[in-house]
């Protein structure tokens, strides 16, 4: 109870803040984004502090049941992550006319995700996870065409069967501990880890379980898409990492997981000739680099995130979404160069923020697993060298609007600024080698994939298959566990 109280004046407050201003903004609708902009600020500022914090804090809420709340450097990676993503949306929205219900969702969304970074328990993650799926879907349905509420209801659908398996899997754990601690899944049932995994693989977009990502993230609003895919999936993959630093047995399965869905996402991404489904097949890659290296996972995860937001939010603003035809359209010199950048940092050229979290996620890996993700990279620089190579076209192009220009600069800022906190990854082999995998890919898609034109199937991602592969899924899961 002393420790509650201790830091109940600077966690609970920041936590409740999110949600007492989104719910507020209906009460002063005049006043959404300046409120929306406040709620942002406070994650970024909490974000820096917890990142340079040399000590966890933990709060107990409930602890006969273990319903805690813990916040460390990794936590605050991701806080500053959700921090810098909110605020670029909510400067490429500023002039566009979004109503207050937009804003109050994006609001009630980046408190969610926040609280999710700060669980230490399964049964608060739940309720967490709950709402992002909920504020996530009212985003993705916020223009209300027959296309956006499809995608959403098969997102609602999906995600809310995952966490079925979820809490099923949690009510398990505390059956066997007495307590909804993280700590409990080394001692559960093997049942109860195989079900509270899928359910996380799901919301996170790892592997088969994570085939619905490509379509949602492609088919929602360009900042929608940004949000998605730079902060709301590392929702479903925190606590997948925290796990497996917990439970070494846990951490094993997912980081074959990781290497699996590393090398299943490139495998598709580099195929694809529409630039949205490209970014997001890219995220479900990128999710696995963070699973096969909990220990710079959120670091990682920074830099991923405003990398990808980047490239989404300029994609949305592309003559075209092919790239057969971005090939003969004009292109504004700031968005060629934002997306020079923020490809190159995630195919990891020294210098950006990718370099480092790319190098240091594979430093202390074994021999075969950082072959693995090498491949991987390979992959993922053939990919980014779509964005990277577009032909310019003579003719000038329209300037792009102030609010994605400034989105941009604060994204890109970020992308060279994150560089600073993965130093030590800098050697002269691994500067050599990561030139050389960019090179390798920039060759590869000019005189290999370039000059094809192979369409791998779709199948797996169609509604009516995504429950059965969760439930193949689910299967394997429970081989592993046991096995």
């Amino acid at each position: 109870m002393n420790a509650f109280l201790a830091e109940m004046p600077g966690v609970i407050p920041w936590i409740a803040l999110p949600f007492f201003i989104g719910f507020g903004i209906n009460l002063v609708p005049k006043l959404d984004r300046p409120l929306a902009l406040v709620v942002t600020l406070s994650s970024l500022v909490y974000g820096v502090m917890q990142l340079l914090q040399p000590l966890p804090q933990t709060v107990e809420l409930l602890g006969h049941f273990g319903v805690t709340l813990m916040i460390d450097a990794f936590s605050g990676a991701l806080i500053l992550t959700n921090g810098l993503v909110t605020l670029a949306v909510l400067l490429y929205c500023w002039q566009t006319g979004k109503s207050t219900f937009f804003y109050t969702q994006v609001v009630i969304i980046h408190g969610s995700v926040n609280a999710v970074f700060v669980c230490a328990d399964f049964i608060s993650l739940y309720v967490a996870l709950e709402v992002i799926g909920i504020a996530a879907f009212l985003l993705m349905t916020y223009p209300r065409s027959d296309r956006a509420l499809w995608v959403g209801l098969r997102y609602l659908f999906v995600s809310n069967t995952a966490m079925l398996f979820y809490l099923m899997g949690a009510l398990l754990v505390y059956q066997g501990n007495h307590s909804f601690a993280f700590t409990g899944l080394g001692s559960a049932p093997p049942e109860a880890i195989a079900l509270i995994i899928l359910g996380l693989l799901t919301k996170g977009g790892v592997f088969l379980s994570g085939l619905w990502l490509p379509l949602t993230h492609s088919e929602s609003e360009t900042p929608v898409s940004a949000l998605l895919s730079g902060v709301v999936i590392k929702a479903g993959i925190f606590p997948l990492v925290r796990c497996a630093m917990i439970v070494p047995e846990v951490g094993g399965i997912l980081a074959l997981l990781g290497m699996g869905t590393a090398l299943l996402g490139v495998g598709y991404a580099i195929w694809e000739t529409d630039s949205k489904r490209l970014l997001a097949l890219s995220t479900v890659s990128q999710v696995g680099f963070m699973l096969a290296a909990p220990p710079v996972a959120g670091f990682y995860a920074l830099t991923h995130g405003c990398s990808k937001a980047a490239l989404f939010l300029i994609a949305g603003n592309l003559p075209s979404r092919q790239f057969a035809q971005l090939a003969k359209l004009p292109i504004p010199p700031i968005l060629r160069g934002g997306m020079a950048i923020a490809a190159l940092s995630i195919a990891g050229l020294p210098g950006l923020g990718g370099f480092a979290a790319k190098t240091l996620a594979t430093k202390d890996l074994l021999p075969w697993q950082a072959t693995v993700l090498n491949l991987a990279a390979v992959g993922t620089a053939i990919a980014m060298a779509k964005f990277i190579l577009i032909p310019r076209h003579p003719t000038p192009a329209p300037q792009p609007a102030r609010g994605l220009v400034l989105a941009l600069v604060l994204l890109v800022g970020a992308i060279l600024g994150a560089n600073s906190l993965g130093l030590d990854a800098y050697t002269v082999a691994s500067g050599v080698k990561a030139i050389g995998i960019i090179a390798l890919g920039g060759l590869l898609y000019y005189f290999v994939v370039g000059r094809w034109n192979l369409k791998l199937p779709r199948g797996a991602e169609r509604i009516e298959h995504l429950i059965g592969v969760m439930t193949l899924m689910l299967t394997a899961l429970f081989w592993m566990v046991v096995t």
